[in-house]
């Protein structure tokens, strides 16, 4: 954004100043793996938007659609246009594993290994990951990782009052966990998974163990539920959790906790590959694999070919995840040192990126953004109670405010000053520019915590 100010109301053509101020408005973001792993990215993808935009309003004069046919919610939603690619184009090295001589129940990973082949001969663009290597380094089916878990016990709470919200919030809670990053082999045979009680108590996990701990939360509340294996525009190769519901699927990314319909034209998955839980792998043999065409009717063996016959005769095997998962509460006093340290680190950044000009903290604004970060983090309807609507307006009337509500998994302080950098709101040239910054850190247990950072920029009326 651009700013003239004209030193002289009668001489405008004579004297004037360009300021620059930047205003961030939302994000996309997708990883680097996934431009290797497909020669481009192209296509229209929802922008991930704050739940409050300062100093902005949605236009009287566009009137957005409450909501699409497919009865997918696009009120107040911004879409953007993306085309990405490399060039020259960049291979990367992939390999074909063979059965391991520290394996468990040799007949069904032999037939594994036999169905794997035969499905890479019929679609070998497809995803099919039949068996794993657990963390004591022994090849097992993939199977064997589905299980009834129970969630931390506020979910468990809360559900016998709204259990269509706690479903979001358990799939918000798996999104928070950080994600262990790509590697640039599309071999899905050499993966290594950890349990789920060995994902929470890390607080770490890959795309399939987000989506496996995803899963299982979901069967401990008598979803019908499956893992789903394929590939998204944004993100490359994906894992999903697709879940039945009365007349219609649902497809949820357990990285960032969305839930779309299957009819979904904005759903960033790009194809179904394969799908399992813990009794067998089902392969999509359908021409059409985008989720649009595809039947998730997976008994029926002209749609999905399955792993292991409805007459199997051999064992099969048990589960490797635990009876529950243990959980342990987040210490109050470390949020709060954190918390502390990441304002104070945030605070002292915004003036390093300033050197040019002075960098003012307005009180009043910041008392005010503490207040409102943790009904962001509850999702409550009200965002201030009146007191602090008061002051709000009353800062309004001497000030043009701009800011936003950022929010991420906490990973480490690098990864959040980054994200505010990537903003630009320090970069505002505005004369007599002031900043407010709050933060606020919501635990949930093992350490896994929500980091939300508000940021304002207020410009004094002349």
């Amino acid at each position: 954004m651009i700013i003239e100010k004209h030193e002289d109301p009668y001489f405008k053509s004579c004297s004037s100043h360009s300021h620059i101020r930047k205003n961030w408005l939302g994000s996309i973001v997708f990883p680097f793996s996934a431009l290797l792993q497909q020669s481009e990215i192209s296509g229209t993808f929802q922008v991930n938007i704050p739940p409050v935009l300062l100093g902005y309003t949605w236009s009287k004069t566009y009137v957005s659609p409450k909501e699409d046919n497919n009865g997918q919610n696009l009120k107040e939603c911004i879409f953007l246009n993306i085309f990405a690619t490399i060039e020259p184009q960049i291979s990367y090295v992939t390999c074909n594993p063979e059965l391991d001589k520290f394996s468990d129940l040799t007949d069904v990973l032999e037939r594994a290994q036999i169905f794997k082949k035969t499905c890479k001969a019929m679609f070998p663009n497809r995803r099919i990951t039949t068996t794993v290597f657990n963390s004591e380094g022994i090849q097992i089916l993939v199977t064997r990782y589905i299980k009834a878990l129970n969630p931390p016990q506020q979910f468990l709470d809360m559900f016998l009052h709204d259990s269509s919200a706690t479903l979001d919030l358990i799939a918000r809670f798996v999104s928070l966990i950080p994600i262990v990053p790509d590697i640039l082999d599309e071999n899905d045979g050499f993966d290594i998974w950890m349990t789920s009680e060995r994902c929470i108590s890390l607080a770490i996990g890959n795309k399939e163990e987000h989506a496996i701990l995803l899963c299982n939360f979901f069967l401990y509340f008598g979803k019908k539920a499956l893992v789903l294996l394929g590939t998204s525009m944004l993100e490359g190769q994906v894992a999903y959790v697709l879940t039945q519901e009365t007349n219609e699927y649902l497809l949820w990314n357990p990285l960032t906790g969305q839930c779309h319909k299957q009819f979904d034209p904005f759903c960033p998955l790009q194809s179904v590959d394969c799908l399992f839980d813990d009794g067998n792998v089902w392969f999509n043999i359908q021409q059409n694999n985008t989720p649009m065409a595809v039947h998730f009717d997976y008994l029926k063996e002209s749609f999905w070919k399955q792993l292991l016959p409805k007459n199997f005769q051999g064992t099969k095997p048990h589960t490797i995840q635990p009876e529950e998962i243990i959980y342990c509460e987040t210490s109050k006093s470390m949020i709060e040192d954190l918390k502390n340290r990441i304002e104070r680190t945030l605070k002292r950044k915004m003036m390093e990126w300033r050197p040019k000009q002075p960098t003012r903290w307005n009180r009043q604004c910041t008392y005010i953004l503490r207040k409102i970060l943790p009904t962001l983090e509850l999702g409550t309807g009200s965002f201030v109670s009146s007191e602090e609507e008061s002051e709000f307006e009353r800062l309004l009337q001497l000030y043009w405010v701009t800011g936003f509500p950022i929010q991420m998994p906490y990973t480490d302080v690098e990864s959040i000053i980054d994200a505010v950098y990537q903003t630009g709101i320090h970069s505002s040239e505005f004369p007599q520019t002031e900043f407010a910054l709050a933060v606020y850190i919501h635990p949930y247990p093992n350490n896994i915590l929500s980091v939300w950072v508000y940021l304002a920029s207020l410009a004094r009326y002349q």
